[in-house]
Order: C-alpha cells, then sequence, then structure tokens
C-alpha cells in the first residue's frame, strides 16, 4: 500500500510518500522553488500544492500518481466551515461585498477555498513539466485511482511524532502556532493506539506568542524564531515577570496568553537590520525563559496524566532546541524524541504515516526514524555533467573524505554536498557547510560566508563513540534537537562551536547513518585530534539549503568557500 503526504496549508510545503509503513521519500517544496519557506510574494499561492516535491517523492518511489492507494493531506477545513462541510458550493464572504453573507470565519475565505479544491488541484493543476507523472484523469477514468484524506493539522503532528520516534509507548506533546483551532495537544501513544485527551485551542497559542515577539524583534515570523533562541542567551530574565503575566499557565495543561501592545510594553520595535541592544536580549532571554517554565509545568502535567516515562514531541515550537533541552534535564521524562522535522513540514510524514497505519490490514510499525536523508541524491555521472557545462575546474578524488579532512585540517571552509538531502530544517551532513571548530575565529568567519548575524552559533558533529569525551550527558544525538554542554576540559579545544552560554547544539554520527559523513569526521580527527567538525547549513541568507549539483555550484561561486566537495569530484579556488 503507498500513501502520499502532503503538507501546503501555512509555510514550508513538503510531500512524503510511505509504503507499508515504511518513508521512502520526504522533501520540503522550497528545496525545488528555491523560495524559502514558500513565502511567495502574492501570499494565497503560498497554499499551492508542492508538485516538485511531490514529483521528486513519486520518481524515488519509481512510480505515478495513479499507482498511489492514499493521499494524506495535514489540515482538515471541515473543522472550520461547520455546517457548511458538505456544501458543493460556499459563497465566499468577500469583502468589501455589496450583499451580507450567512457564514462567517475567523479564516480567510480564499484560504479555505484553496483547501477546499486541493484533491482537485493534485489531479489536474500540475505545472506542464511535470505532468506525465500526475496524470491519472482521461475519459474513461473520470475519478482519481486514490482516496482523498483530510487529517487534523496537530493529529499529523502527533502522529510524525509517536510513529517516527524509537518508543513503543510515550506521551506525546505538540506546539506550534495554530492549527485549524488547536495549537497545543496532548496525548497518550500506548499498546499501538492513540488518544488525544486536551488541547489548547486559538487565540492562545505559545507559538505565535513567540512569532510576535520575533517580528517585534525586528526578524521574520515563522522563519527567525531561531534567531532570538540564540539571542536569549545574551540577555537576562529581567522581564520575565512581564512574560509571568501574558503566559498565565493555569492548571491541568492548561494556559492562556493575554494580548498585549508590544510598544507600550518595551517601546518602539526594532527595525529589521538596526542595532541589537541589551534591551532587545532581554526581551529575547525573558521570552525564553517564559516559554521554558511553562512547558516544564506543562510536561509536568502530562507525565502524571499519562503515567509513563518518554515523550515524544512536534510542532514548530518544539524545534527550540534549548526548550528541549531544559525539558530533558529538568523535566519529569527519562527520555524526550523530538521529530528532527518538528515544523509544518513533517505533518506531510505524519499524516502519510497516520492514514497507512489506518488503512492497512496489519498495524505493526515497520519503520521508526533513526535518520533523515530521505531527499534526493545524484550519482557521478549527472554531477560531472554539470561540473562539465559550468568551466569550473575540479578533479575527481579517490577517497573525498581523505582529501576533505586534509583540507579542512588546514582550516579551509568546505562545501560538502553527499548522498540523499536531509528533510527537515537543519543540515545533517548531507548539504552541509563543514569548518574546523578548533580556532574560535572560524564561527565569525561562517557567519560572515554565510551573511549572517554574528551573535548566531554553530553548530559540532561529532563522531557518536567519542561525544561523551567532548560534550557532558549525551550518548546519541542525530537531529540537532538539543543543546549539550561542552566538557570542561574541552571548552579551549573547541571554542568555534562553543556558544556563549557555554552550550552547543550537538549533532552525533555514526557510520550506518552516512559513511561518507561519518569518514570526514573520522579523517579529520585522525589528523588534529579533534573528532568534531563544525557543521552549519548549505545555503546563505535568505536561500534554501541546496538541493541540486546546480544549487551547490551556484552557491560555491558566490561565497568565499574555499572548497567544494561534491560527489567523488572536489574544486578548489585558487589561493
Amino acid at each position: 500500500m503507498i500513501t502520499l503526504g502532503i503538507n501546503a496549508a501555512y509555510h514550508d510545503c513538503s510531500a512524503c510518500l510511505v509504503q507499508n509503513g515504511s518513508v521512502i521519500a520526504a522533501a520540503e517544496e522550497e528545496r525545488f522553488t528555491r523560495i524559502k519557506h514558500g513565502k511567495r510574494p502574492v501570499p494565497f499561492t503560498t497554499w499551492q500544492l508542492p508538485f516538485h516535491a511531490i514529483d521528486y517523492c513519486l520518481q524515488e518511489g519509481g512510480i505515478r500518481l495513479a499507482d498511489v492507494h492514499h493521499v494524506a493531506y495535514s489540515y482538515d477545513p471541515g473543522l472550520l466551515l461547520g455546517v457548511h462541510e458538505d456544501d458543493a458550493t460556499i459563497q465566499l464572504p468577500l469583502e468589501p461585498s455589496r450583499h451580507p453573507s450567512e457564514w462567517s470565519s475567523p479564516w480567510q475565505p480564499l484560504f479555505l477555498s484553496y483547501l477546499v479544491n486541493a484533491p482537485r488541484q493534485l489531479a489536474g493543476g500540475a505545472p506542464h513539466h511535470l505532468q506525465a507523472r500526475f496524470r491519472v484523469l482521461s475519459h474513461d477514468t473520470p475519478d482519481p485511482p486514490y482516496q482523498w484524506h483530510f487529517v487534523e493539522h496537530h493529529l499529523a503532528h502527533e502522529a510524525s511524532a509517536f510513529l517516527a520516534s524509537p518508543f513503543d509507548n510515550a506521551a506525546v506533546l505538540t506546539m506550534d502556532g495554530r492549527g485549524e483551532l488547536a495549537t497545543t495537544s496532548y496525548g497518550l501513544y500506548e499498546e499501538g493506539q492513540y488518544r488525544r485527551f486536551k488541547q489548547i485551542n486559538l487565540p492562545h497559542s505559545l507559538g505565535l506568542l513567540y512569532e510576535e515577539v520575533t517580528r517585534y524583534l525586528g526578524f521574520l515570523h515563522s522563519s527567525d524564531e531561531y534567531k532570538v533562541m540564540a539571542l536569549a542567551s545574551f540577555g537576562t530574565p529581567r522581564y520575565a515577570p512581564i512574560f509571568r503575566d501574558i503566559v498565565q499557565y493555569r492548571q491541568h495543561g492548561e494556559y492562556e496568553i493575554m494580548r498585549v501592545d508590544w510598544t507600550k510594553l518595551f517601546g518602539p520595535a526594532r527595525e529589521r537590520g538596526k542595532t541589537l541592544t541589551e534591551h532587545h536580549m532581554d526581551i529575547a532571554r525573558s521570552l525564553q525563559w517564559v516559554l521554558e517554565d511553562t512547558v516544564l509545568k506543562m510536561a509536568g502535567w502530562l507525565h502524571r496524566e499519562t503515567g509513563v516515562d518518554k515523550l515524544c514531541m512536534a510542532g514548530g515550537v518544539a524545534l527550540n532546541c534549548v526548550m528541549n533541552a531544559m525539558l530533558r534535564d529538568q523535566g519529569p521524562f527519562s527520555s524526550v524524541w523530538v521529530q528532527p522535522a518538528a515544523g509544518d513540514a513533517g505533518t506531510a510524514l505524519g499524516a502519510a504515516l497516520w492514514i497507512d497505519r489506518q488503512q492497512r490490514t496489519t498495524r505493526e510499525r515497520a519503520w521508526h526514524m533513526d535518520h533523515a536523508f530521505l531527499g534526493p541524491a545524484f550519482h557521478d555521472d549527472e554531477i560531472e555533467a554539470i561540473l562539465r557545462q559550468s568551466k569550473l575546474q575540479y578533479r575527481r578524488v579517490a577517497n573525498i573524505a581523505e582529501a576533505s579532512a586534509d583540507l579542512l585540517a588546514q582550516n579551509k571552509v568546505l562545501g560538502w554536498f553527499q548522498g540523499r538531502m536531509e528533510f527537515g530544517p537543519r543540515a545533517l551532513g548531507a548539504r552541509s557547510i563543514l569548518a574546523s571548530p578548533i580556532d574560535a575565529v572560524m564561527q565569525n568567519h561562517l557567519n560572515q560566508i554565510k551573511d549572517r548575524e554574528d551573535f548566531r552559533p554553530v553548530a559540532p558533529v561529532v563522531l557518536e563513540e567519542e561525544v561523551a569525551n567532548w560534550f557532558e550527558n549525551v550518548s546519541v544525538a542525530p537531529f540537532m534537537t538539543f543543546v549539550f554542554n561542552v566538557a570542561p576540559d574541552k571548552r579551549e579545544r573547541i571554542p568555534a562551536v562553543r556558544h556563549i552560554d557555554g552550550t552547543a547544539r550537538v549533532q552525533t554520527i555514526n557510520q550506518a547513518q552516512h559513511p561518507l559523513y561519518y569518514e570526514v569526521v573520522r579523517a579529520f580527527g585522525q589528523r588534529t585530534g579533534v573528532p568534531v567538525l563544525i557543521n552549519t547549513s548549505f545555503n546563505t541568507r535568505g536561500e534554501p539549503v541546496v538541493c541540486t549539483p546546480r544549487d551547490a555550484l551556484e552557491s560555491f561561486c558566490t561565497t568565499p568557500l574555499d572548497a567544494l566537495a561534491i560527489g567523488n569530484f572536489l574544486l578548489e579556488k585558487p589561493v
């Protein structure tokens, strides 16, 4: 049985293909269109189906859309249409209008109309150059051969956590900006069954609160929240009492968010690109502090309610790796697992896994997520064809990991393009920029190369078998979803990856997950005594992570990268 999962509601449109419980492919649309988060100038086109990501998933599975049995869409407009859910037509209350409408909704009518018509879009709306893989209708077969399923947004988040996690039984916590109604949900996955027993609805949302402060601080909301998290480490929580009044935790996992005027509270909003002051840093720290405190209370209630010892999480808020670390270290659960594509992109994964599980006759789990390399890969012949077209000098090397380690040990900065692309927002060693962590100035140098703010940290990758020697209280962390303290005796050995608070967003790697990536870290360790590399995403500000060899070459040529390791080929810029 083949199930196609789709996310195309708010942002981070994506697709995922599942066959008999195993994930075959998953990718975000932005990697193909080169429009970050799918935020186009014309707002409604954000809701367009991720045709390129779907096309890739079908190609990876060796199938056409006509071969798919089920399509799972990670949003249910019926929850918002009310009595109009089964209407053949809907009179949209477009304003200004000459006639009043009987139907009112807090949601933009055009948004709902677009989602309701998503099945029709899939059947006939693919771009011309992709239509061969999408064509399923004809005069003889007027109906698509697959069954369409609208899956509630937070259920898709939940399923992406408990059906991808390594746990057989777990509490489930999802937090994001918004779904149809829910913004937070609590549930229990036990003995193969899932039950949600509480949710928090709009307008109360920890995710939307973080978005509002992100916007107030001069960053892009639904995009730059991780910058606020990084900035928080530079501040003090002197405004925590104000944020405590805004985020009012009640009891039994419930909270309310009070509406406020940020300008009245904190003065004029920061203009984008202007200087960041201590005032801004303290706002960020206070927000982060109250978020962590609130989520800790929520987790405490969830632990008491479920009586289980493991927690899995998803939703955009679960990408806050500092909060996750606090929950891991101070929370009541012995194990916490965060789905690496925890934002809205991951709902395509969750929707597909959920419908696959509901429709299969056997519901035994056949898969769990131990790596995120689910995107496209390119063979050396494809890569070399583009290299020849580029007219750039390159050479084929016998051992790309060893050759790359030689350059990294010389303090060169290397673009690294190997194997299947990662699914989710973190570069995990397939589409990465690699560098040595030994010199403290490398962090600033990388931020300059990528045109990033100077306060932002860079993350380390470390051999799984070596991680306990370099970082505290960590054994396995493949997804960069938690921060860990750098071991005291190693702080001066790897200063470039140590944030101002002494932490690092660690990724561990073993040979089975990505052999070449493992080998380059190991080879660097042999040369330097440090089995750790800087791993940051292969992109520059405002650009999605590179996907294709052409993307990698463009980024390499337009940035001060020293070298590019792409397949078995090495490109170096003249000194």
